[in-house]
């Protein structure tokens, strides 16, 4: 890969892993291990760009909290009671940021919300970042090594695997070929009015 191609790879890891959640990192580790990306690296991006992630939905809470709770009223005591466990919990909702599945958008916007101090928010989500980077790039890491080391022993049983496959292949076709015309002789036999 050339220079630009890793920088672009490194910024949409980044800028991605806010929204699609454990694949950016995972396929971060799988090219890591392939050697087309730095594992480092690709930890770091990840990190930075769900930090700065996170810190875009705490600032369309704080900003647009007010907006959000008269645009769907109907959520307002969802919205109360997520404010009340922030105030409570400021911390450990920092903290639980990348890790709380199905509320990485929620929770941030809950803490702009409740207008969490933004230096305790920073430092909360920037350790719950970089350990979230840290563990999903290190085992999509892991799962390339594993992947090969499986694939290794794959590739000396290519032609045992192959030949059972065309003999699959050909069962079913035998068998649903029979279902089928089973099923004309039948409509042949007995015609429906």
């Amino acid at each position: 890969m050339s220079f630009l191609e890793r920088m672009w790879a490194y910024i949409t890891l980044g800028a991605m892993g806010s929204l699609w959640g454990e694949a950016s990192p995972l396929l971060g580790g799988l090219a890591a291990f392939d050697r087309n990306l730095r594992l480092v690296t690709v930890i770091s991006a990840v990190a930075l760009g769900t930090w700065l992630g996170g810190l875009l939905f705490y600032w369309l809470g704080r900003s647009q909290g007010r907006r959000i709770r008269k645009r769907w009223p109907r959520a307002r005591p969802v919205i109360i009671r997520s404010i009340a466990i922030v105030r409570r919990h400021p911390w450990r909702a920092s903290l639980g940021i990348r890790f709380a599945y199905g509320l990485r958008i929620a929770l941030p916007i809950a803490c702009g919300v409740a207008h969490l101090p933004l230096s305790k928010y920073a430092i909360g989500t920037a350790v719950s970042s970089i350990a979230w980077s840290l563990v999903f790039t290190v085992l999509g890491w892991w799962l390339g090594r594993t992947t090969e080391t499986f694939l290794g022993h794959v590739r000396q049983m290519e032609s045992l695997i192959g030949g059972v496959m065309v003999v699959v292949v050909l069962a079913v076709f035998i068998v649903l070929r029979r279902r089928h015309v089973a099923e004309r002789t039948a409509q042949v036999l007995d015609p429906e009015p």
